[in-house]
This record gives structure tokens, sequence and C-alpha cells, in this order.
């Protein structure tokens, strides 16, 4: 202020300060009598600790930096009342361990001052983080966009690195090849996890709570799907990616999607990679995450570009292209994430490119409501799939104001997290479809979301695909 506006008018600012708080208890040191900016840092005589890195934290100048991006805000301390997306395992507990704060605290902590070679390695770094839900809230809400989950796959890694895996782990991150090899005969598969003695010997083995059923799997030859829609003229080929969730859970929404795209006039063509390495991010291993996106690139830059974009149907798969695999890789990927969308974000392109319009659809009226996806309520938002949506002349639309379901992959088959995932699906998402008519639509593009959804509610979720086809 005395830069601006000068001392005079500083001394003026300063009298007129004392006349009306001559106890000094408003904003104490804030606007007069302002200490020097480096009197009260937040540590001394820290170490700017070196360590190997599996993802890049270039942008963010290093991973200590990228720890040191939370400012102790506590935005994330938010209660269910305000409300947004942040965050949603702290808005059950009120536990100041449960924040992003905490969690990126904890790891600056010992970034900055533990002996150990690897301070990622520790018990206590997976014990604050073992909450976090790698929503990705964080991200998008914090106003340092602290980046927790990025910090919880790399920590994991790290941690598995010095005491390995268990077999959990490796058996949720490998599940995509696991359920590929069961496909062949997946009426077997089927029965294993749905019999009562063969799925309770298999949740005790993965840890998962009792009171969960676990999904089953189909087998379906997408190329013959795709041959029997196609079109002889068509605006646009799109490179549709079925990724390792909608291949083999949701097989028919897999199905769906290409007819509904078939049917609008584009030439469906199944892109040639199965398997996103979203289970492997999610669960921390980035070093087989790494094979499956150096592969995936390499498979995909010739391609993808702005007349073949790539389109994909699950958020968590299809966005790990432009959220984690720029900074998985140390190739220059530009031209396949700038030309990689979620179903939603294509779908509104194309409206407003005059591709589609409301023509093609029914005119009879019909009322959704929409609970989003966590990470791409954080990474793109809803409004795209508002949108497309409403694109029906006698479509409404009103979006469940909801954070992460509580399922968040893995997490909420977890026996140790299914009290917290069940407390988080019960705080707004599950109250919301309750109250719901029965003639409306509940909409969910996750499929974490709708299993969540059919486990704590007796209606079923739809995907938008679903409801627009």
């Amino acid at each position: 202020i005395p830069l601006m506006y000068g001392e005079q008018i500083y001394d003026l600012m300063k009298q007129m300060k004392n006349l009306w708080d001559e106890n000094g208890v408003f904003n104490i040191g804030k606007i007069v009598e302002t200490p020097p900016m480096d009197k009260f840092l937040r540590y001394e005589n820290a170490s700017q600790r070196q360590i190997k890195t599996y993802f890049s934290f270039n942008k963010e100048l290093g991973l200590q930096n990228a720890a040191e991006q939370c400012n102790g805000a506590a935005d994330c301390r938010k209660s269910q009342v305000i409300g947004g997306l942040m965050c949603p395992t702290f808005k059950q507990s009120k536990d100041e361990a449960d924040t992003p704060r905490a969690r990126a605290n904890i790891i600056r902590e010992l970034l900055s001052f533990s002996q150990e070679k690897d301070p990622l390695q520790s018990e206590l770094i997976k014990a604050v983080l073992d909450n976090c839900l790698m929503c990705k809230a964080c991200k998008n809400e914090c106003p340092s966009n602290v980046d927790i989950s990025k910090l919880k796959s790399e920590a994991l890694q790290h941690y598995y690195d010095a005491n390995g895996y268990n077999v959990s782990t490796l058996l949720v991150s490998y599940l995509p090849r696991l359920q590929a090899m069961a496909s062949i005969a997946p009426f077997l598969y089927n029965w294993v996890v749905s019999c009562g003695f063969t799925s309770k010997i298999l949740k005790n083995i993965l840890g998962f709570a009792p009171e969960r059923t676990l999904p089953k799997i189909h087998n379906c030859n997408f190329e013959k799907e795709i041959k029997q829609h196609s079109q002889k003229s068509f605006k646009k080929t799109i490179y549709l990616f079925i990724d390792e969730f909608s291949r083999y859970q949701d097989t028919e929404i897999a199905k769906t999607t290409i007819k509904l795209f078939s049917v609008l006039g584009y030439k469906v063509k199944k892109a040639p990679i199965k398997d996103s390495g979203r289970t492997a991010i999610s669960k921390g291993m980035l070093k087989r995450a790494k094979q499956i996106a150096n592969k995936n690139i390499k498979t995909l830059l010739p391609l993808i570009d702005e007349t073949t974009p790539l389109v994909g149907i699950e958020p968590s798969a299809t966005l790990s292209f432009r959220d984690e695999y720029p900074d998985l890789v140390n190739s220059d990927i530009r031209k396949l994430t700038q030309n990689t969308y979620l179903f939603d974000e294509f779908f509104v392109k194309e409206i407003e490119n005059g591709n589609i319009d409301s023509s093609y659809f029914t005119k009879e009226p019909q009322h959704i409501i929409l609970h989003g996806h966590c990470q791409q309520k954080a990474l793109i938002g809803t409004k795209f799939m508002e949108r497309m949506l409403s694109l029906p002349e006698n479509y409404s639309v009103d979006v469940i104001p909801s954070g992460c379901c509580g399922m968040a992959g893995s997490y909420g088959y977890e026996r140790k997290h299914y009290d917290m995932s069940k407390k988080i699906a019960h705080s707004v998402l599950i109250p919301a479809i309750e109250k719901a008519d029965s003639d409306t639509i509940i909409a969910a593009p996750g499929t974490s979301c709708r299993e969540q959804i059919s486990h704590f509610s007796k209606r079923k979720a739809q995907h938008p695909i679903e409801v627009l086809y």
C-alpha cells in the first residue's frame, strides 16, 4: 500500500484504522503494519529432496513443490451444507486427517525433514492417503489446485517398491486382463462371482465387504456389431474406445454406443486398444500404468487426429489420456490428447457443428436427474452432458448436487471402507434418487456410480448414451 499510495496517504490510513480499531482486533497485520513477506515463512532449514518419480512433476516444478501448493486455506474443510465436490471423506468423518490439506502437509513434512532415503515409502503417508477416493475434486476446487490423486498414486508406487504388492492390489490392478481371459467362458466367471460359497472366498481374498455383489461380465463381438449397424454414407469417422469396463462389464452400453453414433450418421471404428490403465493408476501401480500408456500411445498416435477423433464411454478411462498420460510418458502426445473426447463432449461439439439436432429424437416429455462421474465433474464438468441430454425438445435435466458417489473404483468394495462409502452415498446421492418420481430417469455415466446406486437404492441408473438411444 505505501508503494501504491505513498507514505502520506498510508499514514492517514493508519490513523483511520487506529481511530476505528484502537485495540487492533480486526485483521491484525493485514492492511497496516504488515510484516515483511519473509518474516513468517512456513518453515526454515528444510531440504529440497530430489527423489526420482514415476509421474513427471515438471509443471509443478518438482514433487516437493506439488505438495507445497497447499497453502492451508482449508477450503477442503467445507461441510456438506456448504456443498461442492471437496472433500467427500472429510465431510463424513470431520477429521482433519481426512482433508487434502493434511495429506499434502504430511507429504511436505516428510519430504522436508525426514532422514529416510525415500520418505514416500513411509507407512504414515500410506495411512493418511488411505481415505483419499482419488475423485480429483481437490485438483478443481482447491484454490491452489493441489492434486492429491496424483500424489497418492506416486506415493503408493514408492511404498510398493519397498514393501511389495499385496494380493488384493495385484488382482484389482490386473482385473481387466483377468476378465479378458474369463470372457472366453463368461458363464463360469459369473457363476464364481455370484455363487454364495465361491464369491465369499473371492471377497475374502480381495478384502471386499460381504455386503457387496460382484459385477458379472459378458462377451461380445464388437466388430460384428459395428458391421451390422454401419451406414453407407457418413458425416465423420470416429474411433470408439471400448474401455476395460465397457468391454466386459457394461457390454450392452458399448453396443448401444455403436448403435447411437451409427444411426446419427457416423462411421464407427473400434479403437485397437483394450485397457486404459485406470485400475493400475488408481491402485498406484504406476510402472504398469506407464507400460500401458506407452503401448496405447504408440498404437493411437498414427490414427487419431481432428478428422478421426477418439471417443470414449467411461469417464475415468477416457480422461486418463488427457490427465495422467501426459505426466506418465516422456513424449509429445498433444495430437492425441487434443483429439480425445468423452462421449458427451464429442456429442455437443457435433451439435455446435450442425451435425446433430433434435429432429433425430423423440418429442415425448421426459425428466432426468443426472449424477456426474466425480473425475468428469472435476476435469470437464457436467455442462456437456446436460446439453446432450437436453437435446430432445421436451427433455429436462436436473443435476444432483453430489460429489463422488463413494464407490470410487475398488474403494467402496473394500471391507475397511464399506461404511465410509455407504455414508458418502447416503449424504446426497441416494436421498435425491429416493425422492425422484418413479417415471424420472436416473442417469449416471460412471460404471462405479451405477453399481453404487444399484447397491443402495431400488432404482437402476442408465448411462446417458442409453437414455438418448
